[in-house]
C-alpha cells in the first residue's frame, strides 16, 4: 500500500490528487489498484498515512512523554532580549565574570519581581531566569558580593552611559527625590524634607541625571537631610570633568537651580540652564509692573528681559485651566477652614473653651490642617475668638494663579520661546522615572540594607533596571496605553494642558488596540508573556534525566510581535 500524489493543470488552475493504491502481480506483471481517494484530507494527515505505510510507529503524546518541570519563560526572554540588544553585559564589564552574571540577573529580577536579595534567589529558580543566566546556585551572600563589585564599577558604567546618550550642547535633566528608610543604623538615613509625605521618618535622597528624553545616565545617593540645590554643582562637575561633555544645557526645577547656584553657574564655561522663577520672584515682577496681565488677553505666553536677571530670557506663561483649578482648590480650603473655625468660635461663645492659650492651640490645629492661615485675621482673648478672611491677601495670591515664568540663559537662536517652555517641561520625564523607581515597577523601597555602600549599590541596581525598562517601554509603545504620537510634543501649544492623541484616547477608553486586541500596561504585558513556559520533558520509558529535552511554548501572535519589537532596540 502506498500514497500517490498527482498534479494536473486545467484552465490555469492546479489540481492535486492523493490516491491510496495497492500494488500486486498478475501474470508476472506489477499492477496498481486504487483503493481510495485521500484528496479531501488535510496535508498533515496525508503525510501521517504515507509515513505509517512506510513502517513508522506512532504513539499518543501523553503516553509517550512526561513533563518533568515547567517554568515561566516569556517575560524572562523579553527582558534578556532587551539586555542583549542594549549590550548590557558589556556595559557592566568587558570581561565575563561570575559577578557580572549575578548583577545581570539581579537587574532582570528587579524588573520582573522586585524583592529582597534572599527572596530573589528563591524566586528566580521558579522561572527560567536562573537557568538562562547560569545563576541557579547563587546564594544571598553571593549577591551581596556582586553588589560590592557593582558599586566599584559605577564610575565606569556611568561613563559608558554618558558616552551613549549625552552630547555636546545637549540637554541634561536633573532632579532629586527621597525614599524613607527601614531601620536606624545606616549613616545615610537622616531626617529631612520627605517627598513621600512621611514626616518624622528617616530617609535617603538620590538624584537622577538623564539625557533630554529621560533616559537615565547616572544616579547619586545622599544623606536624607541633603538640600536639593547643594547637589547640583557636583553633577555639573561630573558631566564636564568625568563624562567629558564640556558644553551642556542643564534643566532643573526652581528648587534645584536656585539664585545662589545660578551665580556659581555663571562662572563656569559651557554651562547654560533652563529653570523657573519662584513665587516671591514672580510676585515682585508683578509689583514692579514688569509683568502686565493684560498681555494674556490674546496669548498665553510672552518673552521679556529684566535687569534683575542679566543675560537671561524670561518666558512668562499663563494657563487658564491651571488658574481655574487653583482657584477652586483655594476656595475649598478657605471654606473648610472657615467652617472649622466657626465651630471653635461657637465653643468659645458657649463657654466650653476658655483662656487664650487653649483657644490658640485649638485654632492653630485648624489653620495648620489646611495651610491657609495667611488668609485669615485672627483675634483671640481669654473669653472671645473672632476671625475674618483677609480678602487683600487672597486677591494678591489669586493674581499668581496659573502664572509661571521660565528663565533661561540659552540664546534664542538655540531654543526659541516656545521650546524654552517645552524644555522645562521635559523634567516630567525624570518625575516618571522616580514614579517607576519608587512605586510602580522597580520599587526602591523597602530598602533592606544598612551598610552605606550596599544602599548605594541597591539604588544603582534600580537605576540600571530602569535603563532597561525605559528602552522596553519605548519599543512596546504601540502595544501599551502609551501615546504613539511623540512627534506632536514638538509642535503643540507648550502652555496648554497636554492632550493625548485621538488614537491614544481610543486605547484608554476601549482598553483595546486598533486591531481589536487588548491594550496593556508594562506589567500586564510581562504577565501575559509569562504564559510562555520552558518545559522540560522526557520519554515515559526513560530511566534517568539524561534523556530530557526542552520544549518552549509556541508564542501566540501578539506575544511573538512583542518579542519581535524588542529585537529593534538599539543601544
Amino acid at each position: 500500500m502506498h500514497v500517490v500524489t498527482t498534479t494536473r493543470v486545467y484552465k490555469d488552475r492546479v489540481y492535486k490528487s492523493h490516491l491510496l493504491r495497492r500494488s500486486y502481480r498478475e501474470d508476472g506483471k506489477v499492477k496498481n489498484q486504487t483503493v481510495g481517494n485521500l484528496s479531501h484530507l488535510p496535508d498533515d494527515i496525508i503525510d501521517l498515512v504515507r509515513r505509517a505505510l512506510r513502517g513508522e510507529s506512532f504513539a499518543a503524546g501523553e503516553s509517550a512523554f512526561e513533563i518533568v518541570s515547567s517554568r515561566p519563560h516569556g517575560a524572562v526572554q523579553a527582558v534578556t532580549t532587551a539586555m542583549q540588544r542594549l549590550g548590557f553585559a558589556g556595559l557592566l564589564a568587558t570581561k565575563s565574570s561570575r559577578e557580572r552574571d549575578l548583577v545581570t540577573a539581579m537587574v532582570a529580577a528587579r524588573i520582573l519581581e522586585p524583592a529582597s536579595k534572599l527572596a530573589t534567589t528563591r524566586w528566580w529558580s521558579t522561572t527560567s531566569l536562573a537557568e538562562v543566566l547560569g545563576v541557579a546556585d547563587a546564594t544571598e551572600d553571593d549577591l551581596y558580593g556582586a553588589m560590592d563589585w557593582l558599586l566599584a564599577r559605577q564610575p565606569a558604567i556611568e561613563k559608558k552611559l554618558a558616552a551613549r546618550h549625552l552630547r555636546e550642547d545637549g540637554l541634561v535633566l536633573y532632579d532629586l527625590t527621597s525614599s524613607y528608610f527601614e531601620g536606624e543604623h545606616c549613616p545615610l538615613a537622616k531626617l529631612g524634607h520627605s517627598r513621600d509625605g512621611k514626616k518624622g521618618t528617616l530617609q535617603i535622597t538620590y538624584g537622577l541625571l538623564t539625557d533630554g528624553s529621560g533616559c537615565p545616565v547616572a544616579v547619586s545617593v545622599y544623606p536624607g537631610n541633603t538640600g536639593d540645590s547643594t547637589t547640583l554643582l557636583p553633577q555639573i562637575e561630573q558631566v564636564q570633568a568625568r563624562f567629558g561633555v564640556r558644553r551642556v544645557v542643564l534643566v532643573g526645577d526652581r528648587g534645584m537651580i536656585s539664585e545662589k547656584q545660578i551665580r556659581e553657574l555663571r562662572t563656569r564655561d559651557g554651562v547654560d540652564w533652563v529653570t523657573a522663577l519662584k513665587s516671591p520672584q514672580i510676585r515682585e515682577l508683578l509689583g514692579q509692573g514688569a509683568i502686565q496681565l493684560g498681555l494674556f488677553d490674546e496669548r498665553n505666553l510672552f518673552e521679556m528681559t529684566h535687569p534683575d536677571y542679566p543675560g537671561e530670557r524670561l518666558v512668562v506663561c499663563r494657563n487658564p485651566e491651571m488658574a481655574r483649578r487653583r482657584k477652586q482648590k483655594r476656595e475649598a480650603l478657605l471654606s473648610a477652614t472657615a467652617e472649622e473655625l466657626e465651630r471653635v468660635r461657637q465653643m468659645v461663645d458657649s463657654g466650653r473653651l476658655r483662656t487664650a492659650a487653649r483657644i490658640g492651640v485649638r485654632v492653630g490645629r485648624v489653620v495648620n490642617k489646611y495651610k491657609v492661615a495667611k488668609h485669615f485675621a485672627l483675634e483671640i482673648t481669654d473669653t472671645s475668638f473672632t476671625f475674618t478672611r483677609r480678602e487683600d491677601a487672597i486677591v494678591e495670591e489669586a493674581a499668581l494663579d496659573g502664572l509661571y515664568v521660565i528663565r533661561t540663559s540659552v540664546a534664542a537662536e538655540r531654543i526659541d520661546t516656545a521650546d524654552a517652555v517645552r524644555t522645562y517641561k521635559r523634567l516630567s520625564a525624570v518625575e516618571r522615572a522616580f514614579r517607576s523607581l519608587k512605586t510602580i515597577d522597580l520599587k526602591v523601597r523597602p530598602i533592606h540594607h544598612h551598610l552605606e555602600d550596599r544602599v548605594r549599590a541597591h539604588v544603582l541596581l534600580c537605576m540600571l533596571a530602569y535603563y532597561v525598562e525605559w528602552h522596553m517601554l519605548a519599543a512596546w509603545r504601540e502595544l501599551l496605553f502609551a501615546d504613539e504620537d511623540q512627534a506632536a510634543k514638538a509642535t503643540r501649544d507648550p502652555v496648554a494642558r497636554a492632550e493625548r492623541s485621538a488614537a491614544a484616547l481610543q486605547k484608554v477608553h476601549t482598553h483595546q488596540l486598533a486591531d481589536g486586541t487588548e491594550a496593556h500596561s508594562f506589567r500586564t504585558l510581562l504577565r501575559q508573556l509569562s504564559t510562555i513556559a520552558r518545559n522540560t520533558c522526557r520519554p515515559q520509558s526513560a530511566q534517568s534525566d539524561q534523556s530530557c529535552f526542552t520544549v518552549i511554548t509556541t508564542p501566540q501572535p501578539k506575544q511573538r510581535h512583542a518579542l519581535q519589537l524588542l529585537e529593534q532596540i538599539h543601544a
